[in-house]
């Protein structure tokens, strides 16, 4: 089974009590947190203040992703404000190994996101470090967008990749991601699903999780 993870990015800031204390009466396994910066991606999403305050309501593990430059300087903060799983990107780490590594001492999840240009094949000297891999399967900055057919080769060369290794890792999708294709994601090896708007644009975000639990 997979673990569900509703992206709050989607959800309704103006009753975001509400479709967090949703979120923790669904099936959902963790609350996904996008932090944008503007710089690494062309969008701002919220920051410290507004992840503490959820943090307050959150029943379930925070798994923080960010979509920033310099994200060592934030890995201490996140983890003080609750975060379980802190991801960093691949293409913002200039010392990655480093950064993992950071993450790790901490005592959270350690992942890495890769961008739909970014061949998993980066990831082979540090994926035995890691605890889970972000595939983007859309370009990260804004939600709705549509889903990238190249992920499911990435998945399977990445599941590839770990079985040779052998080493156990979670790995995660974020983008585009519902009903529509979460069983081809399934099947190609992700563990992990990352849903926005197929949850909370959905007339029953409840039923949609439980739904995707199910797959």
């Amino acid at each position: 089974m997979a673990i569900i993870a509703p992206s709050i990015l989607a959800a309704d800031f103006n009753n975001l009590g509400k479709d967090l204390e949703m979120v923790n009466q669904s099936e959902a396994d963790w609350f996904h947190l996008d932090i944008m910066d503007g710089v690494f991606v062309p969008n701002i999403s919220y920051g410290m203040p507004v992840v503490e305050a959820m943090a307050k309501l959150t029943k379930k593990p925070l798994d923080v992703h960010l979509m920033i430059v310099d994200p060592d300087r934030y890995l201490s903060v996140f983890k003080n404000l609750g975060a379980e799983i802190i991801t960093v990107h691949f293409e913002a780490c200039t010392h990655l190994h480093r950064t993992v590594w950071a993450i790790k001492e901490l005592g959270v999840k350690a992942g890495v996101a890769l961008n739909p240009h970014t061949p998993v094949s980066v990831l082979e000297d540090i994926l035995v470090d890691l605890d889970l891999v972000l595939i983007m399967s859309v370009n990260p900055g804004f939600g709705g967008q549509k889903f990238i057919e190249n992920t499911y080769q990435k998945i399977k060369k990445l599941k590839e990749m770990a079985s040779q290794m052998n080493t156990q890792i979670i790995i995660e999708i974020d983008g585009g991601v519902g009903l529509q294709n979460a069983s081809l994601l399934i099947e190609a090896g992700a563990n992990a699903l990352v849903a926005g708007s197929s949850v909370f644009g959905s007339d029953s975000p409840t039923k949609t999780i439980a739904e995707l639990k199910a797959i």
